[in-house]
């Protein structure tokens, strides 16, 4: 019973992506026709997605944007993680619960002050106003502080008999033990970048600095009453996010396992 259940449910997570990756193939005349195979599959869609928009400019800007975003934040989350959580120093704490409480607040509450922040710092349509802000993420720093309680203290121990400091503490012993965690935070970060929308709409208005998310919105609203192009553009934008989850979901699966809450 349980096996059919999961079964069920397995088959109702996979049919719309299933639905979607059928559909970006069918032809004008078969768009609307409620067979998952196409009859006469064609790659003209994805021809068309690619010549109506610069999508390859856009999935590159949303790589570099996603990709240096993801880099920066593992390098500085991991070293305010490694601070709160094995150094001691006063109001270590009240700083960890400071950081923490930015859960609670989502963007669109701080997205008008943010949008003017950026904008005295002339950040407007540029890289860096895409990049910077999406560095700071208490979600990080809160999963590698968890990560790093659980090291055990003898290893520190040892390294500072042998006359290490906090830094080659850091490089030599915390990080090549946090590489799953790590890995999995890499994904995490990169996957939230790629499919972020409602920052990289407020701060760009300059067509050369649009993101995947901004751009397969411009194209659906473009080509709204042919669905087969607005699914292959959907595939298009969903690849990359479907092979970094196949790649590296032994690294996602062995962080939950290692990194529980201490």
């Amino acid at each position: 019973m349980w096996f059919l259940i999961t079964a069920a449910l397995g088959l109702i997570t996979i049919f719309p992506v299933a639905w979607m990756v059928s559909s970006a193939f069918k032809p004008n005349a078969e768009q609307y026709s409620f067979i998952l195979l196409p009859e006469n599959p064609t790659f003209g869609n994805f021809e068309h997605v690619f010549s109506a928009l610069p999508f390859a400019r856009y999935m590159l800007n949303s790589f570099f944007v996603s990709a240096v975003v993801t880099i920066v934040a593992l390098f500085f989350h991991s070293m305010a993680a490694y601070a709160l959580a094995r150094l001691r120093f006063p109001g270590r704490e009240f700083l960890f619960l400071a950081i923490f409480s930015t859960f609670l607040v989502s963007l669109p509450v701080i997205l008008v002050p943010l949008f003017i922040l950026a904008r005295e710092l002339n950040m407007l349509n540029s890289y860096v106003g895409l990049i910077v802000p999406a560095i700071f993420n208490a979600f990080g720093i809160f999963l590698l502080r968890q990560f790093y309680i659980g090291i055990p203290r003898e290893l520190e121990e040892a390294a500072i008999l042998d006359g290490a400091g906090y830094w080659r503490i850091y490089t030599n012993i915390i990080i090549p033990l946090s590489k799953p965690v790590l890995s999995a935070l890499a994904v995490f970060f990169f996957l939230a970048n790629w499919n972020s929308f409602l920052w990289p709409l407020t701060i760009t208005t300059d067509s050369d600095k649009w993101v995947v998310q901004i751009a397969i919105t411009s194209f659906q609203a473009q080509y709204s009453a042919s669905q087969n192009y607005i699914m292959a553009a959907s595939v298009v934008v969903a690849m990359p996010t479907m092979l970094l989850f196949l790649f590296f979901q032994r690294q996602l699966v062995e962080s939950i396992k290692t990194s529980g809450f201490k």
